[in-house]
């Protein structure tokens, strides 16, 4: 078992969450998510935090640098208003990488071999100011403790995390202070984090749609919607027939990055050749002034508008540079007459 691939599989998991509220208000998440591994293997460290903020990563921490380092580019502003705050983050982070080798280790008589333990805590803000927070522990890549903040109670998975339940509901202050981090203090970095990153984390890019068809056989064809060069990732894509959304139908790609950080995804589906001017590729997005509908025919129109348009430009600028070069040479073959 990968203890990266777990790592990255509840990554993807958890920012993933974000991808169906493309017609609610934006949510901003800050989550840390932190792997501890039994044994080296493949050159893994013993213990990593990863930090993010949205859907970038901005801090990483293992047990080989043992310091917290900066990924992203504006997380150096907050050195502007705290000097020493990597040198407390590291401290921070060396804390808990004490606490999984000697608290959660001690836990199991673990069998030889690689066993994993994840932490994942973080919080969320939406923008029309509800707030949300989860703690949840795994086990070798399998639930294991998750916090229920209103009771200060700890969900137990499976047998073996019945005694650690126990121990942290008696341990109030330790239970306590999990959801009063998830409450108060998260949500409070959470907004400074957003303030230092918000000209790359706050902007709206507009996404371009384009249908395109493929033909089948036997009167079937395919739709393809692709939307691509939009930020942020949250958006609601969806194919209508006659206005009513067509989901059981639809094929769908993942949401994915571009290399400038914007969004690209697709979605498909199969219809009868004589419906085509019935379905419709419906997009929502924040940087939208309304929600878009396009159909292949207003798409095929589009783009053959914007091949004249472009082919009129390329035109004038042909003849205006004709004309130049006309000039030019006309003006070299030209010599002045004798006056004597």
């Amino acid at each position: 078992m990968d203890p990266c691939w777990l790592w990255g599989a509840t990554v993807v998991l958890l920012l993933g969450r974000s991808l169906c509220s493309g017609s609610s208000p934006r949510t901003h998440y800050l989550h840390y998510f932190f792997t501890g591994i039994s044994e080296p293997e493949r050159g893994l460290p013993h213990f990593t935090i990863v930090g993010y903020l949205d859907d970038q990563q901005f801090v990483r921490y293992d047990s080989e640098t043992r310091r917290d380092l900066p990924r992203a580019s504006w997380i150096r502003k907050v050195e502007g208003d705290d000097a020493q705050y990597w040198d407390w983050q590291t401290q921070l982070s060396r804390s808990w990488e004490l606490y999984f080798r000697v608290s959660l280790w001690s836990r199991f008589n673990h069998s030889r071999g690689l066993h994993t333990w994840q932490w994942m805590h973080g919080c969320e803000l939406r923008e029309d100011g509800q707030k949300g927070g989860l703690s949840q522990f795994g086990y070798d890549g399998k639930d294991f403790l998750s916090l229920d903040k209103q009771t200060l109670t700890w969900t137990a998975a499976d047998s073996k995390a019945q005694v650690t339940k126990r121990k942290w509901e008696a341990d109030r202050v330790w239970t306590q202070g999990r959801a009063t981090f998830l409450e108060e203090d998260c949500i409070e970095w959470l907004q400074k984090y957003l303030h230092y990153g918000k000209e790359m984390l706050l902007r709206k890019e507009t996404p371009v749609v384009k249908v395109t068809r493929k033909a089948g056989y036997g009167g079937r064809e395919t739709l393809i919607c692709r939307v691509h060069g939009f930020y942020p990732r949250e958006i609601d894509v969806t194919w209508k027939m006659d206005g009513e959304v067509m989901e059981q139908e639809t094929f769908r790609g993942a949401t994915v990055p571009n290399a400038d950080g914007t969004y690209h995804t697709w979605l498909s589906i199969e219809i009868d050749t004589k419906d085509r001017g019935r379905y419709w590729c419906h997009v929502e997005h924040d940087s939208l002034p309304g929600p878009l509908d396009l159909s292949w025919e207003e798409s095929g129109s589009m783009w053959l508008l914007l091949g004249g348009v472009l082919g009129a430009v390329s035109a004038a600028i042909l003849l205006v540079v004709g004309l130049i070069l006309c000039i030019k040479k006309r003006h070299k073959g030209y010599r002045a007459t004798p006056t004597s």
